[in-house]
């Protein structure tokens, strides 16, 4: 059996003694240059043998072309790029923003690099981009005062903005899917309690991550990224996509009850933190019963989020090898 139809199984919710297995982990050193980017993905891949690629854009690609200024010096110790200068210091700046084009500026340079990393698989293995949800861009672009700029939006410069930032988006999900990614890594960072009200997320969120949704609907593995904790599950778990992730064992919702509610294969099962301090016996205990919980179906075992840069190979191992001693016990 392939990695396609590893996956596809794994969606389809068919049983399997080979849960499938990934992670990703930000590549800081060369995430702005295509051709190297493409390289040290598909190194990773064949150093795990993994089941599918996440693409590892970094994570601010997509302000870059509306006159931002990042710092990116923290990202390669463990930290995150920080937008430090942005076009929008106002509510009126958001009337601004530009419609931008995937065929040129920093989409294209990411559709280059995806079209670099395709071409070094082959059709070994599926491949995944990452995309940001509209409301996750302008929370970024606001230096994360979004909600200020909500309870501003009289006039609805705001949603004028989103729609631009939809269009560009949803473009550039469908073009990434006909150039051969099996579907996008859909991410949304402001989907949960602790960012905004449910009410809120409904009007200024919901809509345009349909719009984005529906750009990649000839994807057959497209993912819901549903960062952080408490977040939003009763409104996320109907969302058009094929398989569900979320910091599983960080916070709920746990793995069959996700399972269960969405009617969703899930991505996840690992807590990220786990593996960055080397805790093994937390990893164990959640390989264990995640595989356990499942039955081996409507499951592919990863971290709940990208593992931070710099990590340690024994652990990835150490994942590997208890995931295959659960297997063993489950189904020998």
């Amino acid at each position: 059996m392939n990695k396609f139809e590893k996956i596809q199984r794994a969606i389809n919710g068919e049983q399997q003694a080979e849960v499938p297995f990934s992670f990703w982990t930000h590549m800081p050193e060369v995430d702005r240059d295509p051709e190297k980017i493409a390289e040290a993905t598909y190194q990773l891949y064949k150093q795990y043998d993994l089941d599918f690629i996440k693409t590892m854009n970094n994570g601010m690609y997509a302000v870059e072309d509306y006159g931002t200024q990042i710092d990116f010096s923290e990202v390669a110790a463990g930290g995150v790029a920080k937008v430090v200068e942005t076009p929008i210091n106002q509510y009126e700046d958001w009337k601004n923003i530009p419609e931008l084009s995937i065929e040129e500026g920093v989409m294209n340079r990411e559709l280059v690099h995806l079209q670099k990393l395709l071409e070094k698989v082959n059709g070994e293995v599926p491949v995944l981009i990452t995309v940001f949800s509209p409301l996750t861009t302008a929370h970024k672009l606001s230096q994360g005062r979004i909600n200020e700029y909500i309870q501003m939006d009289k006039e609805g410069l705001l949603h004028q903005a989103l729609e631009k930032i939809a269009a560009v988006t949803a473009e550039f999900s469908s073009k990434a899917i006909e150039m051969g990614a099996a579907g996008i890594y859909f991410a949304s960072q402001v989907s949960s309690y602790g960012m905004m009200g449910e009410e809120l997320y409904k009007k200024y969120g919901v809509p345009y991550d349909m719009k984005v949704l529906e750009g990649a609907n000839k994807g057959w593995f497209n993912t819901l990224h549903a960062h952080g904790n408490d977040i939003m599950f009763d409104t996320l778990k109907d969302y058009p996509v094929d398989v569900f992730n979320w910091h599983a064992w960080e916070t709920l919702p746990g793995i069959k009850e996700g399972i269960d509610f969405s009617k969703k294969c899930v991505l996840g099962g690992i807590a990220r933190m786990d593996i960055t301090n080397e805790n093994k016996n937390e990893l164990r205990h959640q390989i264990y019963h995640t595989i356990v919980e499942s039955e081996g179906k409507r499951l592919i075992l990863s971290p709940g989020c990208g593992i931070r840069h710099p990590f340690n190979e024994d652990t990835i191992r150490f994942i590997q090898k208890v995931k295959q001693e659960t297997e063993q016990l489950l189904w020998k």
